[in-house]
């Protein structure tokens, strides 16, 4: 099953075993494991696709930073892909995510020194 705009497999995702709880009336997803960030491009180019993303469960603002940079912001590619244009190899790559509804998350050294280009990686926190 392929997702539009991005997303891939969205029952792969999680997306279909997805529960809702009503708060205030704001709809918050619980999602199963952490944030996941699939890293794709080459080189001087970083196309990360992140999914797995609980509470508001959409992206406002993306920011990266690798183990040797400060934090560098981010644009939205095309769906769930946001991009860097920054060399980034060999070093441990963090995130600040910032969702719709104004959460933000830092998800700190969740890539490892040794990551490569299409490979996952998943996070320990959620929102």
């Amino acid at each position: 099953m392929g997702g539009a705009c991005g997303y891939g497999d969205l029952y792969s995702a999680g997306y279909g075993i997805m529960t809702a709880a009503l708060r205030t009336a704001l709809v918050s997803c619980y999602k199963k494991g952490g944030v996941r960030f699939r890293i794709n491009g080459r080189d001087y180019f970083e196309l990360v696709n992140i999914s797995n993303v609980g509470g508001a469960g959409s992206i406002k603002s993306v920011s990266i930073k690798g183990s040797k940079t400060g934090w560098l912001a981010m644009s939205r590619n095309w769906g769930a892909n946001w991009q860097s244009n920054a060399y980034l190899d060999g070093q441990y790559l963090s995130f600040s995510i910032t969702t719709t509804d104004g959460a933000t998350r830092v998800f700190l050294n969740v890539v490892p020194s040794s990551w490569s280009f299409g490979q996952t990686y998943s996070s320990r926190v959620q929102f």
